[in-house]
């Protein structure tokens, strides 16, 4: 890969929005408080991102390990989707915002799959801008959806045994057609990647800040985009 001034501008980032938990209990406040506030960041983050630069955002809104939390709060989470997509989507589409949805969809409820692809059909062509959502998203669990999509290729005999390459394996992903992500930051103190677009971010550079996602602001977005540009990405090369 050139090394070049292109490499210096974070075109595509993605967000671990971790802490909506643990800011609602530090005041006291059910988990889907904070749930609740970290849609209104997910917000001004949106909003914010084309005038910082990102042509890409992708956001880990809900994980195939999540499953393991309290049927009320997966409960609550689901709704919140169902309100975000209703609210958002005329504005997306008008902002030119385009939006996909990653992840294992068939385990969420059918009006929940009804309403991304509106959602996703409804802003298919928008340019300014590229919204992705990871929604039963695991990176382990898309990697292996994605060998099954080989493997079923090559015995119909559609894809030649000696035709799987990184690249044509990466066009078989729920990304596709998406640019890998550059940076990928993961809110509220935590030091995990927690199976997040595993295959994607194999030289994505990270940060990792203590701010709990609803505190987040697009001010700090910005600093960290000025930390990212300079940075020395040479992707395997020497010094």
């Amino acid at each position: 890969m050139p090394k070049d001034d292109t490499v210096k501008r974070a075109k595509h980032v993605a967000i671990v929005m971790d802490g909506n938990g643990r800011w609602a209990r530090s005041r006291g406040l059910p988990r889907l408080a904070g749930h609740k506030q970290g849609v209104e960041t997910v917000r001004k983050i949106v909003n914010a991102c084309p005038d910082l630069g990102i042509e890409h955002l992708t956001l880990f809104a809900f994980s195939t390990e999540n499953w393991k939390r309290s049927d009320e709060e997966i409960s609550g989470l689901m709704q919140l989707f169902r309100n975000y997509m209703k609210r958002e989507a005329k504005k997306l589409a008008e902002q030119d915002v385009r939006v996909r949805f990653l992840g294992r969809r068939h385990d969420l409820a059918p009006d929940i799959q009804n309403m991304m692809s509106d959602l996703e059909a409804q802003t298919d062509g928008r340019k300014r801008f590229g919204l992705n959502v990871a929604l039963n998203h695991g990176g382990r669990d898309e990697i292996v959806r994605t060998a099954k999509k080989i493997a079923q290729a090559v015995a119909e005999g559609s894809l030649a045994l000696d035709d799987i390459t990184e690249k044509s394996f990466a066009e078989h992903l729920d990304s596709q057609d998406l640019p890998d992500p550059c940076l990928v930051i993961r809110t509220s103190g935590e030091f995990r990647i927690s199976n997040f677009l595993l295959w994607q971010a194999a030289y994505a550079e990270y940060e990792f800040v203590e701010t709990p996602w609803p505190e987040f602001t697009p001010e700090m977005l910005a600093e960290i985009l000025d930390r990212f540009a300079l940075r020395d990405r040479r992707f395997g090369a020497a010094v």
